[in-house]
């Protein structure tokens, strides 16, 4: 058997993801308001004069901002259901301005739980930016 180059190490993301559900492109307003509804007002994410000064040159999004999206297209598609539990990891920036594809796909479904596997990728590059997975419980 030979391991293939884009398998990662985690079980998680070795898991088939579905196709693209929906694409988004993050400005930074969106960052900017996300930082003022959480309270994380990182310059990384909202001062554009310090970002550029870093390895990252630019503002990047919160990872939590890029998750509620998910969430959001998660609910839409299974509704009756809540969010139990995620495990996430962010192994590359999403950037203001740059689209990203929103991807997932069912992994295990044990009762009224399902478990999915999520992704969020730069299209441009193909970068995943957001990867892991997501339990949902039926509500009820």
């Amino acid at each position: 058997m030979t391991e293939d180059s884009h398998t990662a190490p985690s079980a998680t993301l070795a898991l088939p993801v579905g196709e693209i559900v929906a694409t988004w492109t993050p400005s930074q307003s969106d960052f900017d308001a996300f930082a003022e509804l959480s309270g994380d007002d990182n310059p990384i994410h909202v001062d554009p004069a310090f970002s550029a000064r870093t390895r990252f040159g630019r503002t990047v999004s919160h990872g939590m901002l890029l998750y509620s999206r998910l969430w959001a297209l998660l609910r839409a598609r299974h509704p009756g259901r809540r969010h139990a539990m995620q495990s996430l990891m962010f192994p590359n920036p999403a950037y203001a301005g740059e689209e990203l594809a929103f991807r997932f796909s069912a992994a295990e479904t044990k009762g009224k739980d399902e478990t999915m596997v999520i992704e969020i990728r730069r299209t441009a590059d193909g970068k995943v930016v957001l990867s892991g997975e997501c339990r949902m419980e039926e509500i009820g």
